[in-house]
């Protein structure tokens, strides 16, 4: 296995006015490819930050990023979009999904980029969402949509470009224990089936799915640990499957 992410002293302030907010303290983590973590700290703790530096939503004052050995610490921000699309696909609190249009636009959209047809588009999106057992919601809007189900065409999003890495932030902060669960489920068998999964959380619970939890404070990693009694999901109505 080959890491997929190697950080060395990644550092990132903010200027506020005249004070100066050092977010990330010389932080160096390598992912391997393959990995489940969980990113962990209080709030201010810099797992925010670290999350953004690593989604290439953000650049670092200093430091070295390589992601699968490219070098995206120094690119611009056009450079940093075309990486973000072949290769990160981002989950979040909120599910970010366009209310206007159906789950399988929502799910078509990273691939208006990718050159194919929109015949093409809609049947990969189509496929995507019954892998995460939504082939009967392809027509509802989001409003149409249970909490989890939103949660789910976010997922099927992030997933439709076949990207080396998901990175969700907070993916159950706004469901209940139950949807929670399932989603969790379908997280652990995305990663059986090869992605690398980054999750930032403050839920002790949720963070116990992972494989290895790192813990931040103050902008720096307080800890680094494998994960010894990971938490298993098993919903058999609600499997990630490829059938």
């Amino acid at each position: 296995m080959e890491n997929v992410i190697e950080i060395n002293n990644l550092r990132k302030t903010y200027v506020m006015g005249t004070e100066e907010v050092h977010a990330l303290q010389s932080v160096s983590l390598d992912i391997m490819e393959n990995e489940y973590v969980a990113l962990m700290g209080p709030s201010g703790s810099g797992k925010s930050t670290l999350m953004n530096l690593l989604g290439c939503l953000d650049t670092p004052t200093s430091g070295q990023y390589f992601l699968n050995k490219e070098d995206v610490s120094s690119m611009d921000d056009s450079e940093l979009a075309e990486i973000r699309n072949r290769q990160i696909g981002f989950i979040f609190q909120t599910f970010n999904l366009l209310p206007k249009l159906s789950s399988l636009e929502n799910v078509a959209l990273p691939l208006v980029y990718s050159g194919m047809s929109k015949s093409d588009r809609l049947d990969i999106a189509y496929e995507t969402l019954a892998n995460v057992g939504l082939g009967d919601r392809v027509d509802h809007r989001p409003n149409e949509l249970s909490g989890g189900q939103r949660q789910r065409v976010a997922i099927a999003r992030a997933l439709v470009n076949k990207p080396a890495i998901i990175l969700a932030d907070e993916p159950t902060g706004n469901l209940d224990t139950k949807t929670s669960i399932e989603i969790m489920s379908i997280f652990e068998e995305i990663q059986e089936k090869g992605n690398t999964i980054i999750v930032v959380t403050h839920e002790p619970d949720i963070a116990e799915h992972a494989h290895r939890i790192v813990r931040l404070r103050d902008g720096l990693i307080e800890s680094d640990m494998k994960n010894e009694i990971i938490r298993k999901s098993s919903d058999p109505a609600h499997r990630y499957n490829t059938h």
